[in-house]
């Protein structure tokens, strides 16, 4: 497979290099392809930011990596990064050396939920020891993530789920989890430090019962004027975040890898040819991550 440097200073000279034999995982391209995040405007566009492959060539100036090492990582997001694709041209102030403890599968499946997961809890939510974290979505690809982040920084974890993926969730080390199907859950969890809210709707406004005055909720989708003046007459802070490009994130993600504090759930893997089947399959609610393979 070849990938001829010459096309990297068209790129971002000082900051690029070509990764071979990626991984990408699709959950936050399905959504962009249906057309619920117009991330990339209108078609046609190339999909995907979740990577994780070998350095195949370095730009000029880059440093702190060399041919053959093997890298993961999210580049560019929100704009287009091309991951559903044999090689990509990246920035390398956006990507990092792959733990050892997870082959190039869980990695291309980590990146973006991972650091959705990292930065919610930790840059947003200014997670210590010992609070008390509300994950909804707990099966899901971030919730499952940030369930185990949550328990790696010494939290007490509640989590929400189907029936079908509530032993999954507790196997990940959740202290409580909520069947979201059996009544609400803000009859059955209450004193919360931080709630993460990838759900939108009216979670974000029913997760204020929960939270304990002079609490944290952090939410992916936008949040209601309303809910935001509610919080704020009870020294509740509202975190509206949307995932950045983060090396270190990245090397703090595969830190615990390594540590044996996290782990990626692939529910499905596709090979790059079948993206249509991959995406039919999402629609399925798996646990976890799918993802496209070469």
């Amino acid at each position: 497979m070849s990938s001829p440097i010459s096309r990297i200073p068209r790129q971002r000279p000082a900051k690029c290099w070509f990764a071979s034999r990626p991984q990408a995982s699709i959950r936050s391209t399905a959504t962009v392809r249906a057309g619920y995040y117009p991330l990339l405007g209108e078609p046609p566009f190339i999909l995907g930011w979740d990577i994780s492959g070998t350095v195949e060539a370095l730009g000029p100036g880059v440093t702190g990596f060399k041919i053959g090492d093997e890298v993961f990582g999210m580049p560019r997001f929100p704009k287009q990064a091309a991951a559903y694709a044999e090689l990509a041209a990246v920035p390398a102030d956006q990507i990092a050396l792959k733990p050892k403890g997870a082959d190039h599968l869980q990695t291309g499946a980590l990146p973006l939920a991972g650091l959705t997961a990292w930065q919610g809890l930790v840059r947003h939510g200014r997670l210590k020891s010992d609070r008390r974290v509300l994950v909804h979505a707990g099966a899901g690809g971030v919730g499952h993530l940030a369930v185990q982040i949550a328990k790696a920084r010494s939290a007490y974890v509640v989590a929400t789920a189907s029936p079908g993926k509530l032993d999954f969730v507790r196997k990940l080390g959740a202290d409580e989890v909520i069947d979201y199907t059996k009544g609400d859950f803000t009859d059955q969890v209450r004193d919360i430090d931080l709630v993460l809210d990838p759900m939108g709707g009216d979670h974000a406004q029913r997760s204020l019962k929960v939270l304990k005055r002079g609490g944290v909720l952090v939410s992916l989708l936008d949040v209601s004027d309303n809910t935001r003046a509610q919080a704020g007459a009870r020294d509740i802070r509202v975190e509206r975040m949307s995932v950045v490009p983060d090396s270190e994130g990245l090397l703090e993600l595969a830190r615990l890898i390594d540590a044996n504090k996290l782990a990626v759930h692939v529910a499905k893997s596709f090979p790059l040819d079948q993206a249509g089947a991959a995406h039919a399959f999402l629609a399925t609610k798996p646990i976890g991550k799918v993802v496209l393979s070469l």
